[in-house]
């Protein structure tokens, strides 16, 4: 109801803190081993994640003209805005990743972490896709020469990360250098 009613304009600060901060909490709330859920249940929950998935993706596009601003008036280069989304739409998984991590759970931690952002990618670049037959205009990753090393070099340390079947801090370093040279990058080019 609340995308409906802010659909085309600029969300206040406070009300997106507030949707982000109710994310966060329902994921906090589901970090623990349950039984494995019934056809209906599983069906009622990709149901959810549809409507939240939609609801998520209209509060970045509510919230999207503040951060361009905010990025254009800082001087940042416009790829600043997708890396903010990002992170925005990602920080409930982030949230709860930490929260293992501190826990000692490196193998949940890295599971939440990439999964999360593979679900993300999964689910946005078909979805972008679809939605460009429709939309006037090219479809345009944007992904340059480093951006594409970077990329595969974080395909091939998950990939190390996952294979062996146990992660360790060292593993989660790596991970960690490599996004902090994508977000450097990501600021200046």
């Amino acid at each position: 109801m609340l995308l409906a009613l802010a659909w085309g304009r600029s969300l206040p600060g406070p009300l997106v803190a507030l949707v982000a901060c109710f994310l966060a909490g329902a994921v906090l709330a589901a970090v623990h081993h349950a039984e494995p859920p019934t056809s209906r249940q599983a069906f009622t929950g990709i149901a959810m994640l549809a409507v939240a998935l939609v609801s998520v993706v209209g509060l970045a596009k509510g919230v999207s003209p503040t951060i361009e601003s905010a990025v254009a008036s800082a001087g940042l280069p416009a790829s600043v805005v997708g890396v903010v989304i990002a992170l925005l739409v990602l920080l409930p998984e982030t949230i709860a990743a930490v929260r293992a991590a501190v826990r000692d759970r490196m193998q949940t931690s890295l599971n939440l972490a990439l999964g999360s952002a593979l679900a993300s990618i999964g689910l946005t670049i078909p979805a972008v896709a679809i939605a460009s037959s429709w939309l006037s205009g090219p479809l345009v990753l944007g992904l340059g020469a480093t951006h594409m090393v970077l990329l595969t070099l974080t395909v091939a340390v998950g990939t190390l990360t996952v294979v062996p079947g146990r992660a360790t801090p060292l593993q989660g370093a790596v991970h960690l250098a490599v996004l902090a040279t994508c977000l450097v990058l990501a600021v200046s080019p």
